[in-house]
């Protein structure tokens, strides 16, 4: 697998946890431009536009032009990947647990 492939893998694009926390940013706002998104980090505009260009290729951000300002939104449809996986393994473990709980009981 290539590495721009990678990239726009979802489970790649939140496994930073610079990443992650623009996302937690933008949920929490309608949409926010690079200067703002930023001004949260401890790291320059190319290196937070870096970040925000392997979330857009993840189909997690979008980004629409206002003069000269790029302004970043959240797109979280991918994300229901995600919980479809976490969800499978929940069940999973509950199912360990209620198996276990019962051997205990048993006894």
């Amino acid at each position: 697998m290539s590495e721009k492939n990678q990239e726009r893998d979802v489970y790649v694009a939140i496994a930073d946890p610079t990443r992650r926390k623009l996302l937690g940013l933008l949920a929490d706002a309608e949409e926010l431009p690079l200067h703002e998104l930023t001004a949260q980090f401890q790291m320059g505009r190319t290196a937070v536009s870096k970040h925000l260009a392997i979330l857009k290729e993840a189909g997690l951000l979008a980004d629409r032009k206002v003069g000269r300002e790029t302004r970043y939104r959240l797109n979280a449809a991918p994300l229901r990947e995600i919980q479809d996986w976490v969800t499978f393994y929940e069940k999973f473990w509950k199912e360990k647990v209620l198996i276990l709980k019962n051997l205990l009981e048993e006894e």
